[in-house]
């Protein structure tokens, strides 16, 4: 009688699924983008909006820092509010900031949404994952999208803001809008995550930039039932679930609810904390970005402390505690993935 052996799972898979990598796994968040030369000769001649929305422009811009960095997972180069054009809330993203003409503030304005099919109206975001995994099938590719609670805000605010008040207005005034809104938002990002998944994504990543808009009960509330939501809706399709929240340290006990296999903490949250705290959970991060603006030895030091902490949880994938930013010399993710890849936990 023969035994077959599987094949060892990538680092990154293996720490998604409570494993022990054979390395320290580490991606960044916005790993393509405005820090690398090569991006920035690519947006010469392209918008950002014509980048997510062609597929062969996409798919090369994902590949620019897989190209130069031993990374361990790459992520399809696309923006969270890519679903809501369709939808029939298209964002202007040409002066740099995305903005929204008309928000969606009102009762009749909400009513304007519509869940669309994503392989009918985001079919180009499948398509540059299918060339991505085309050229480099063995690295894990994530797919991602927003979470309902931040494409909410967004769709309100018609863009960033200082204090969300019009987004809050409606919640205090009209919460029964509010969570109206978030379920449709939770239906769409549910359907575009699968289509991401089917199209050769092994990984999935929910971006919560907004959690901390929220006091704590609020969020449990309003925005954990979403997320439950999609978290169930993808579970059939068994690819490791990861929800990233920003400034979600007091939220913890919620996200542990939220059916996702990793939590993604940013900077300000103690991982080594949250490990315990959650000791059933997979964590990913989460060094300050600007820490890759200083001198190389606080890089090394403070990357192996996060290293050191993420010991401590079921599995650790190391990434920034938000997105890489655009001052970011490249030589210094060179020295974070190299540190990274060196730490060997203690016995």
């Amino acid at each position: 009688m023969t035994t077959t052996t599987r094949p060892a799972l990538p680092p990154f898979l293996a720490a998604l699924r409570g494993q022990t990598p054979s390395r320290r796994p580490v991606w960044i968040m916005r790993q393509a983008g405005r820090y690398l030369p090569e991006y920035r000769a690519v947006r010469e001649r392209a918008s950002f909006h014509t980048l997510c929305t062609t597929p062969d422009l996409a798919c090369e811009v994902t590949l620019q820092p897989l190209r130069r960095y031993d990374l361990d997972a790459g992520i399809i180069f696309s923006d969270i509010l890519t679903p809501l054009a369709p939808m029939g809330a298209a964002f202007d993203f040409s002066q740099g900031a995305p903005r929204l003409a008309a928000p969606l503030r009102h009762e009749h304005d909400l009513a304007r949404l519509r869940v669309v099919e994503p392989l009918e109206e985001l079919a180009f975001v499948g398509e540059a994952i299918e060339l991505v995994r085309r050229a480099r099938p063995e690295i894990p590719l994530i797919g991602f999208a927003g979470a309902p609670l931040t494409l909410a805000a967004y769709l309100v605010e018609g863009g960033g803001s200082q204090d969300f008040r019009h987004f809050k207005t409606l919640l205090y005034s009209r919460p029964d809008l509010v969570c109206s809104l978030l379920a449709t938002l939770a239906d769409q990002v549910a359907r575009h995550l699968a289509m991401q998944v089917e199209a050769g994504c092994a990984a999935v990543q929910i971006f919560d930039s907004w959690a901390s808009i929220l006091h704590p009960s609020d969020y449990r509330r309003l925005a954990l039932p979403p997320l439950q939501t999609i978290m169930t809706a993808l579970a059939p399709l068994q690819v490791p679930r990861i929800l990233f929240s920003r400034g979600g340290s007091d939220n913890l006990a919620a996200l542990r609810e939220s059916g996702a296999e990793c939590l993604a903490l940013d900077w300000t949250c103690d991982l080594g904390a949250a490990a315990i705290a959650a000791p059933d959970h997979v964590l990913q991060g989460n060094l300050d970005p600007v820490v890759l603006c200083g001198d190389a030895s606080e890089i090394a030091r403070r990357a192996r402390a996060v290293c050191r902490a993420g010991d401590r949880a079921r599995a650790h994938v190391f990434n920034l505690g938000h997105g890489i930013l655009p001052a970011t010399p490249p030589e210094a993710v060179s020295l974070l993935v190299e540190t990274v890849h060196a730490h060997q936990p203690e016995a």
